[in-house]
Protein backbone atom coordinates (compact mmCIF):
# COMPACT_ATOMS: atom_id res chain seq x y z
CA UNK A 1 0.00 0.00 0.00
CA UNK A 2 1.83 3.55 -1.16
CA UNK A 3 2.12 6.01 1.38
CA UNK A 4 -0.41 9.53 1.55
CA UNK A 5 0.62 11.94 -0.75
CA UNK A 6 2.51 14.58 1.00
CA UNK A 7 0.97 17.85 2.05
CA UNK A 8 2.51 20.49 -0.34
CA UNK A 9 3.27 22.94 1.92
CA UNK A 10 4.21 23.09 5.67
CA UNK A 11 1.70 23.24 8.62
CA UNK A 12 0.03 26.82 9.49
CA UNK A 13 1.92 28.22 12.19
CA UNK A 14 5.19 26.10 11.58
CA UNK A 15 7.28 29.51 10.48
CA UNK A 16 6.37 31.59 13.48
CA UNK A 17 7.49 28.41 15.96
CA UNK A 18 10.53 28.31 14.71
CA UNK A 19 11.47 32.07 15.02
CA UNK A 20 9.59 31.51 18.15
CA UNK A 21 12.58 28.73 18.93
CA UNK A 22 15.40 30.73 17.79
CA UNK A 23 14.16 33.85 20.02
CA UNK A 24 13.97 31.76 23.15
CA UNK A 25 17.31 29.88 22.72
CA UNK A 26 19.21 33.17 20.69
CA UNK A 27 21.43 34.35 23.99
CA UNK A 28 22.85 30.90 24.96
CA UNK A 29 23.35 29.46 21.46
CA UNK A 30 25.35 33.04 20.93
CA UNK A 31 27.62 32.18 24.06
CA UNK A 32 28.44 28.28 23.33
CA UNK A 33 28.71 29.39 19.49
CA UNK A 34 31.32 31.99 21.05
CA UNK A 35 33.17 29.27 22.86
CA UNK A 36 33.30 26.90 19.84
CA UNK A 37 34.58 28.94 17.13
CA UNK A 38 37.26 29.72 19.53
CA UNK A 39 37.72 26.47 20.06
CA UNK A 40 38.07 25.42 16.24
CA UNK A 41 40.37 28.03 15.18
CA UNK A 42 43.06 27.32 18.00
CA UNK A 43 42.38 23.24 16.82
CA UNK A 44 43.61 23.80 13.21
CA UNK A 45 44.42 26.03 10.53
CA UNK A 46 41.52 27.46 8.54
CA UNK A 47 38.28 28.79 8.69
CA UNK A 48 35.75 27.80 11.39
CA UNK A 49 32.70 27.12 9.39
CA UNK A 50 32.03 25.23 6.70
CA UNK A 51 29.95 25.95 3.86
CA UNK A 52 28.17 23.75 1.36
CA UNK A 53 25.25 23.63 -0.91
CA UNK A 54 22.33 21.85 -0.25
CA UNK A 55 18.72 21.43 -1.62
CA UNK A 56 16.14 22.98 0.49
CA UNK A 57 11.76 23.18 0.19
CA UNK A 58 11.04 22.65 -3.67
CA UNK A 59 14.35 22.15 -4.71
CA UNK A 60 15.51 25.79 -3.94
CA UNK A 61 19.46 25.43 -2.99
CA UNK A 62 21.05 27.41 -0.67
CA UNK A 63 24.54 27.11 1.59
CA UNK A 64 24.32 25.30 4.84
CA UNK A 65 26.52 26.25 7.88
CA UNK A 66 28.50 24.35 10.31
CA UNK A 67 31.22 24.92 12.28
CA UNK A 68 34.32 23.25 11.04
CA UNK A 69 34.93 19.95 12.17
CA UNK A 70 38.01 18.33 9.40
CA UNK A 71 40.99 19.70 8.25
CA UNK A 72 40.84 22.81 6.32
CA UNK A 73 41.15 21.32 2.37
CA UNK A 74 39.04 19.56 -0.78
CA UNK A 75 37.29 17.37 1.75
CA UNK A 76 35.17 15.11 0.23
CA UNK A 77 32.03 13.44 0.51
CA UNK A 78 32.41 10.58 1.95
CA UNK A 79 34.54 11.57 5.71
CA UNK A 80 37.48 9.93 6.93
CA UNK A 81 38.35 9.72 10.44
CA UNK A 82 41.60 11.12 9.77
CA UNK A 83 40.42 14.41 8.86
CA UNK A 84 38.32 15.05 11.76
CA UNK A 85 40.09 17.30 14.35
CA UNK A 86 40.47 16.13 18.25
CA UNK A 87 37.87 19.26 18.22
CA UNK A 88 35.43 18.16 15.27
CA UNK A 89 34.76 14.43 16.76
CA UNK A 90 33.20 16.10 19.94
CA UNK A 91 31.67 18.55 18.12
CA UNK A 92 30.31 15.18 16.51
CA UNK A 93 29.43 13.48 19.22
CA UNK A 94 27.25 16.37 20.74
CA UNK A 95 25.92 17.88 17.22
CA UNK A 96 27.05 21.30 18.28
CA UNK A 97 28.39 21.71 14.78
CA UNK A 98 24.99 22.09 13.87
CA UNK A 99 24.65 25.20 15.89
CA UNK A 100 25.52 27.77 13.12
CA UNK A 101 22.39 26.74 11.21
CA UNK A 102 20.05 28.13 13.27
CA UNK A 103 21.12 31.26 10.80
CA UNK A 104 19.80 29.55 8.07
CA UNK A 105 16.77 28.98 9.77
CA UNK A 106 16.04 33.09 10.81
CA UNK A 107 17.09 33.61 6.77
CA UNK A 108 14.25 31.07 6.35
CA UNK A 109 16.07 28.23 4.19
CA UNK A 110 15.25 25.66 7.05
CA UNK A 111 13.36 24.63 9.83
CA UNK A 112 14.00 23.71 13.46
CA UNK A 113 12.56 20.64 12.70
CA UNK A 114 12.01 18.60 9.37
CA UNK A 115 14.62 16.35 7.16
CA UNK A 116 17.57 16.81 7.00
CA UNK A 117 19.06 18.69 3.76
CA UNK A 118 20.43 16.85 1.34
CA UNK A 119 23.35 17.01 -1.51
CA UNK A 120 22.49 18.18 -4.79
CA UNK A 121 23.62 14.68 -6.37
CA UNK A 122 21.19 12.74 -3.94
CA UNK A 123 18.01 14.70 -4.69
CA UNK A 124 18.63 14.02 -8.70
CA UNK A 125 18.30 10.62 -8.28
CA UNK A 126 15.02 10.40 -6.02
CA UNK A 127 12.08 8.53 -7.60
CA UNK A 128 8.82 10.73 -7.45
CA UNK A 129 7.85 9.49 -4.19
CA UNK A 130 11.26 10.22 -2.32
CA UNK A 131 10.82 13.82 -3.74
CA UNK A 132 8.21 13.91 -1.54
CA UNK A 133 10.86 14.96 1.03
CA UNK A 134 11.39 18.26 -0.17
CA UNK A 135 8.08 19.89 0.07
CA UNK A 136 8.83 20.56 3.57
CA UNK A 137 11.80 22.78 4.82
CA UNK A 138 14.98 21.01 5.48
CA UNK A 139 15.64 21.07 9.71
CA UNK A 140 18.02 21.12 12.29
CA UNK A 141 16.72 17.82 13.69
CA UNK A 142 13.80 15.55 12.22
CA UNK A 143 12.39 12.35 12.87
CA UNK A 144 15.30 10.36 11.39
CA UNK A 145 17.55 11.59 13.60
CA UNK A 146 15.77 10.76 16.99
CA UNK A 147 14.37 7.23 15.44
CA UNK A 148 18.60 5.98 14.91
CA UNK A 149 20.72 8.75 13.17
CA UNK A 150 23.49 6.85 11.87
CA UNK A 151 22.54 3.58 12.87
CA UNK A 152 19.95 3.54 9.73
CA UNK A 153 20.59 2.99 6.10
CA UNK A 154 19.75 6.07 3.56
CA UNK A 155 16.32 4.10 2.88
CA UNK A 156 15.21 3.88 6.22
CA UNK A 157 16.09 7.88 6.58
CA UNK A 158 13.86 8.75 3.66
CA UNK A 159 10.92 7.01 5.22
CA UNK A 160 11.26 8.47 8.45
CA UNK A 161 11.41 11.58 6.58
CA UNK A 162 8.33 11.04 4.58
CA UNK A 163 6.57 10.10 7.33
CA UNK A 164 7.44 12.91 9.23
CA UNK A 165 6.30 15.33 5.81
CA UNK A 166 2.98 13.16 5.94
CA UNK A 167 2.15 14.14 9.70
CA UNK A 168 3.76 17.22 10.72
CA UNK A 169 2.09 19.11 12.88
CA UNK A 170 3.33 21.38 16.14
CA UNK A 171 2.62 19.26 18.31
CA UNK A 172 5.20 16.31 16.48
CA UNK A 173 7.53 19.20 16.25
CA UNK A 174 7.35 19.93 20.00
CA UNK A 175 7.79 15.62 20.43
CA UNK A 176 10.51 15.46 18.29
CA UNK A 177 12.63 18.31 19.89
CA UNK A 178 12.37 16.84 23.49
CA UNK A 179 13.67 13.12 22.23
CA UNK A 180 16.27 15.48 20.45
CA UNK A 181 17.88 16.49 23.54
CA UNK A 182 17.58 13.11 25.11
CA UNK A 183 19.39 11.91 21.56
CA UNK A 184 22.41 14.31 22.07
CA UNK A 185 22.05 13.96 25.93
CA UNK A 186 22.75 10.06 25.73
CA UNK A 187 24.94 10.09 22.11
CA UNK A 188 21.81 7.53 20.78
CA UNK A 189 23.19 6.57 17.30
CA UNK A 190 26.15 8.74 16.66
CA UNK A 191 28.82 6.23 17.61
CA UNK A 192 27.37 3.40 14.84
CA UNK A 193 28.42 3.26 11.88
CA UNK A 194 27.48 5.25 9.49
CA UNK A 195 26.23 3.40 6.51
CA UNK A 196 27.83 4.46 3.33
CA UNK A 197 25.76 6.57 1.09
CA UNK A 198 24.68 4.07 -2.31
CA UNK A 199 24.40 7.22 -4.23
CA UNK A 200 27.94 8.56 -3.74
CA UNK A 201 29.51 5.95 -5.72
CA UNK A 202 30.17 6.95 -8.98
CA UNK A 203 28.27 5.82 -11.89
CA UNK A 204 30.19 3.74 -14.71
CA UNK A 205 31.56 6.42 -17.24
CA UNK A 206 28.91 6.38 -20.22
CA UNK A 207 29.94 4.58 -23.42
CA UNK A 208 30.80 6.73 -27.00
CA UNK A 209 26.95 6.98 -28.80
CA UNK A 210 28.57 5.34 -31.70
CA UNK A 211 30.33 2.44 -29.78
CA UNK A 212 27.03 2.00 -28.41
CA UNK A 213 25.03 1.44 -30.86
CA UNK A 214 27.53 -1.10 -32.48
CA UNK A 215 27.59 -3.38 -29.53
CA UNK A 216 29.98 -4.69 -27.48
CA UNK A 217 33.44 -4.96 -29.21
CA UNK A 218 34.00 -7.61 -31.62
CA UNK A 219 37.11 -9.95 -30.43
CA UNK A 220 40.40 -9.63 -32.51
CA UNK A 221 39.94 -12.08 -35.65
CA UNK A 222 42.25 -15.28 -34.39
CA UNK A 223 44.72 -16.55 -37.18
CA UNK A 224 45.80 -20.18 -37.12
CA UNK A 225 48.46 -21.94 -36.51
CA UNK A 226 50.19 -23.08 -39.79
CA UNK A 227 49.75 -26.87 -39.87
CA UNK A 228 53.43 -28.43 -40.51
CA UNK A 229 53.24 -30.44 -43.64
CA UNK A 230 55.68 -33.52 -43.90
CA UNK A 231 56.20 -34.09 -47.36
CA UNK A 232 57.00 -38.13 -48.69
CA UNK A 233 59.06 -39.04 -51.87
CA UNK A 234 56.44 -40.29 -54.17
CA UNK A 235 57.47 -43.13 -56.70
CA UNK A 236 57.61 -42.28 -60.12
CA UNK A 237 57.15 -45.02 -62.67
CA UNK A 238 59.11 -44.86 -65.69
CA UNK A 239 57.04 -44.18 -69.14
CA UNK A 240 57.58 -47.28 -71.83
CA UNK A 241 60.10 -45.83 -74.16
CA UNK A 242 58.68 -46.55 -78.07
CA UNK A 243 60.64 -47.21 -80.42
Amino acid sequence: MLAPRPPRAPYRGKRLFDLAVVALVAVPVLIVCALVAVAVRCSSPGPVLFRQERVGRDGRRFRILKFRTMVDGDNPLVDFDDRITPVGRLLRRSSLDELPQLWNVVRGEMSIVGPRPTLAYQAERWDRRQRGRLAVRPGLTGLAQVRGRNALTWAERIEWDLRYVETQSIRRDLAILARTLMVVATGHGVEATSVPDPLAAPEPAPRHPVAALAGPPAAAPVRPEPVPVRSEPVPVRPEPVLV
